[in-house]
C-alpha cells in the first residue's frame, strides 16, 4: 500500500459532493472512513470541526452520578446493551471513536489507510501501556480481533465482519431438524496480518467501506489478552476511568486513574446508580439532585415536560436511527410463511403508533430498521395501512379466521409497551390477535433473542448496512429473528463495499423492499432521544448511540 497519500475515493467524493448527491456531512463522515483526518474534512468543507474543552479551561476533580440501569458485565466481546458497555468504557478502549458528530476518528488505532480497492487496511496503533505497564501491541488488537470473530465467542462483532472476513463452511454434524450445522472461519490464513509490534494489516475477502465505524462497534473494546475475554472491577485496561466497585443493581464506580495516553481527565469518578424501571425515580433524583444526569437510552418520552421544567438543568436531545420492532422468528413452522409478516405490516398505522408511542417526536417506521437519517437511505412509496389486503394474505397463508399470538415484551421504558399496545389494537382488526406477556427488564434481557415472536429495542448505526449486518444478515449472533435470505446476504455485502452514494443508495432501496416484502419485522416507529443533565455538567454531548465518555466530563460544583 502507498503510504501518506490521498486516497483515490476522496476524488470521487469530492465529485458527488459537487454534484450535489452528498451533503457536506455526509461528505465529512465518508471522507474520514477513507483516512482523511476530521479537521482536515471539515476544513473542506469550510466547517470547523468540533474540539473538545481546553483542559486549561476545565474544573478538576468532583463526583457524577449518573442514572442508569446497573447489569452484570462480565464479557465485553458479548455486551448485548449500551448499559453494559458504558460501566466499561473507562477501563477498556477502543481502537476508534464515533463521536456525537456521527463522524470516526482514531483511537488507540494512531490512524488508518485503506487500499484503492478497499479491501485492504493497515492500522496504525498508538504506542501507550495498559494500567499494568505492559506495552499494548499489535499482538493484543489481533487476539481481540480473532476473538471477536470466533463462532464460540457468540459476539456480534462476528455479524458486522462476516461479510469481508469470513467464510461460512459446513461443520459436517447435523441439528435436531436433520440439516448440516454451518460455522464460521477466517476467510484466510493472512486475513489478519502483523505487519509490525504496532501495525495490523486486515486482509478483506471483499471491499468495505466502515471498518472504521466497526472497530468502535460496542462489543469491540480491546479487552487484555491475559485475562481471556473476561471483565470486572479490577480488570487491566488502557482507559481513564477503570470501573473499580459495581454492585448489579444499584451502582457501578468509574474512579479516575492518572497517565493516560489521551491526556488529562477531570472528574475524580463517575458513579452510575441504578433506580429500577420507573421513569420517575429518575425525575424525582433529578429534580433533588442526587443525580447529575441520566442515560438517554432509559429516557422515558412521557416525562419530557417534567425535564424541560426543571430550572437547574439542560435538556439534550438529537435525532437518531433508535427504534424497536415486533420481530417473529422465521424458522418457527408458524411463521415460516412470509405473507404473514407481510400481513402484520399492512395492518399497522405507524404514525397513529408513533403519535401514540412517542408523542410524534420521530418519524413513521417503514418497516425495513434503515432510517431517513441514515445517508444511503431510499426513499420508497410509503407503506400505508391496508387491513383488507393483509386479511387477504392471512387467508392466503392458511388463516382465513385469523392468527392467535404471543409477543414477549418489556414494560419500561413506557414507549415500548405503549408501541406494542398501539399494533394490538390495530393487528385485531386484521384477525391478528395477539397476547402481550409483559416481562420486567432483566427477565426479557435473558430471553430477548429466543422468544418466538417479541419487541426488542435497537439503538442508532451511523449507516444503513450496519444494524442490517448485524440484525438480519443470515447466522449471524443478534439475528434474533432468524431471518435467512440468500439474495438478501449478497445485496448486503455489495452494498458494504460500494463507496459511491448514488450506486449504494440504489442497493439499500433493494434490502428495503425486500424487508418489506418478506422480512421479519413490524416497525412502529423511529425515535429521537433526550437526557436531561445538570447545568453544572461541563463537557456532556449527547451521543446519538447513548454512549458516555467519562474522559470529557468536568463538574462545576
Amino acid at each position: 500500500m502507498t503510504r501518506e497519500r490521498e486516497h483515490p475515493g476522496l476524488k470521487q467524493l469530492k465529485q458527488q459532493f459537487n454534484e450535489g448527491r452528498l451533503s457536506r456531512r455526509e461528505f465529512i463522515r465518508y471522507s474520514t472512513l477513507l483516512g482523511v483526518s476530521a479537521t482536515a474534512a471539515y476544513g473542506m468543507m469550510g466547517m470547523i470541526a468540533p474540539r473538545s474543552a481546553r483542559a486549561a479551561d476545565m474544573p478538576k476533580g468532583g463526583s457524577l452520578r449518573i442514572s442508569m440501569r446497573v447489569y452484570k458485565v462480565d464479557d465485553p466481546h458479548t455486551y448485548s446493551w449500551l448499559h453494559d458497555s458504558n460501566q466499561g468504557r473507562g477501563t477498556h478502549e477502543y481502537l476508534t471513536k464515533t463521536g456525537s458528530d456521527n463522524v470516526t476518528r482514531p483511537y488507540l488505532c494512531s490512524k488508518w489507510e485503506a487500499s484503492d480497492d478497499l479491501k485492504t487496511w493497515d492500522l496504525h496503533l498508538q504506542k501507550t501501556k495498559w494500567h499494568n505497564g505492559r506495552d499494548f501491541t499489535a499482538d493484543d488488537v489481533i487476539w481481540n480481533i480473532e476473538h471477536c470473530l470466533e463462532p464460540s465467542t457468540g459476539s456480534s462483532v462476528l455479524g458486522l465482519m462476516k461479510g469481508y472476513m469470513l467464510d461460512e463452511y459446513e461443520t459436517g454434524e447435523k441439528d435436531d431438524k436433520g440439516n448440516p450445522k454451518k460455522s464460521t472461519r477466517l476467510w484466510d490464513a493472512n486475513a489478519i496480518e502483523k505487519v509490525d509490534d504496532h501495525t495490523v494489516r486486515l486482509n478483506l475477502k471483499a471491499a468495505q467501506v466502515a471498518v472504521p465505524e466497526h472497530l468502535f462497534h460496542y462489543p469491540f473494546a480491546m479487552l487484555d489478552p491475559e485475562e481471556g475475554g473476561k471483565f470486572g472491577p479490577g480488570s487491566n485496561g488502557t482507559g481513564p476511568y477503570p470501573l473499580v466497585e459495581q454492585s448489579v443493581g444499584e451502582t457501578a464506580v468509574l474512579r479516575k486513574r492518572d497517565g493516560w495516553w489521551g491526556g488529562e481527565t477531570f472528574i475524580d469518578e463517575l458513579i452510575y446508580v441504578d433506580l429500577g424501571d420507573d421513569p420517575s425515580a429518575t425525575v424525582g433524583a433529578l429534580a433533588s439532585q442526587q443525580v447529575h444526569g441520566q442515560y438517554s437510552g432509559d429516557t422515558d418520552v412521557n416525562t419530557l415536560d417534567i425535564l424541560k421544567s426543571l430550572p437547574h438543568t439542560t435538556l439534550h436531545e438529537v435525532i437518531t436511527a433508535g427504534t424497536g420492532v415486533a420481530r417473529l422468528q422465521m424458522d418457527r413452522e408458524e411463521f415460516k410463511d412470509p405473507r404473514i409478516s407481510r400481513a402484520m405490516r399492512l395492518a399497522v398505522d405507524t404514525p397513529r403508533c408513533l403519535e401514540l408511542a412517542y408523542r410524534n417526536i420521530g418519524s413513521p417506521g417503514e418497516h425495513h430498521h434503515v432510517c431517513p437519517v441514515h445517508p444511503d437511505y431510499k426513499k420508497l412509496p410509503f407503506m400505508n395501512r391496508d387491513v383488507e389486503a393483509a386479511k387477504k394474505l392471512l387467508a392466503e397463508a392458511g388463516y382465513p379466521d385469523g392468527i392467535d399470538m404471543e409477543i414477549a415484551s418489556k414494560k419500561e421504558p413506557a414507549w415500548e409497551l405503549q408501541a406494542v399496545q398501539a399494533m394490538v389494537e390495530q393487528w385485531k382488526e386484521a384477525g391478528i390477535r395477539v397476547n402481550i406477556n409483559l416481562m420486567p427488564s432483566a427477565q426479557f434481557w435473558d430471553v430477548w433473542d429466543k422468544v418466538p415472536f417479541g419487541f426488542t429495542s435497537w439503538a442508532h448505526r451511523p449507516l444503513g448496512f450496519m444494524v442490517l449486518a448485524l440484525a438480519y444478515r443470515s447466522g449471524v449472533p443478534w439475528n434474533e429473528s432468524r431471518f435467512s435470505d440468500a439474495e438478501f446476504d449478497t445485496l448486503l455485502t455489495k452494498a458494504e463495499g460500494t463507496l459511491d452514494i448514488a450506486e449504494r443508495t440504489e442497493i439499500i432501496g433493494r434490502l428495503e423492499t425486500i424487508m418489506q416484502e418478506r422480512g421479519p419485522i413490524t416497525q412502529p416507529l423511529w425515535r429521537g432521544q433526550f437526557a436531561a443533565f445538570d447545568k453544572r455538567v461541563l463537557g456532556f454531548k449527547i451521543h446519538p448511540t447513548g454512549y458516555i465518555f467519562p474522559e470529557e466530563l468536568a463538574w462545576q460544583g
